[in-house]
């Protein structure tokens, strides 16, 4: 029977990541990103290819959920009437902390060409926003990239500041 021996200090030391526990769970939120799908209008039709076998958004860790209770990212695609923001805003509030908000397309960020009585001038007036995508209608690409750009807002906050822990001191 043959053994087999590792000789860690020949390959450079033991096997060891040191990191903080803060950092550990900042690449755990950071990779896995669990989306709502939640298109309102042109802009959700973009959204929906992201998600399909071209783009492929789940090898990102991005998965789109139908539950704002299993959400933490809330992608707003589209125009958003006045009549719908009370339920966008009751959806804001039953997703769990912490969560962030893209606002995908220009009628989602400033109400797009309907200046109208009945539009929502921009989703920041209802819930706050964390990245704006600009457009008519962003393309996948715009999406992924704002999704990067949410993974490294994510790496630099703090984990547990975030969820409002307290720190006990020594």
């Amino acid at each position: 029977m043959a053994k087999h021996q590792v000789n860690y200090t020949a390959n450079g030391g033991l096997p060891i990541v040191l990191t903080t526990v803060d950092r550990l769970v900042q690449w755990g939120r950071s990779n896995s990103l669990w989306a709502l799908s939640y298109g309102l209008a042109c802009c959700a039709i973009e959204m929906m290819a992201s998600g399909a076998s071209r783009y492929d958004f789940d090898r990102f860790g991005t998965i789109f959920r139908a539950s704002p209770r299993h959400s933490e990212v809330m992608i707003i695609a589209g125009t958003l009437t006045k009549k719908h923001a009370e339920f966008t805003r009751r959806l804001y509030d039953q997703m769990p902390e912490p969560k962030w908000v893209i606002s995908m397309g220009s009628c989602a960020n400033t109400g797009g060409m309907f200046n109208t009585y009945s539009t929502v001038q921009g989703v920041d007036r209802i819930i706050p926003v964390d990245i704006y995508l600009p457009g008519c209608a962003p393309r996948p690409e715009t999406l992924q990239y704002a999704l990067m750009i949410l993974q490294k807002k994510i790496r630099r906050q703090s984990a547990f500041r975030a969820q409002g822990v307290k720190r006990l001191e020594a």
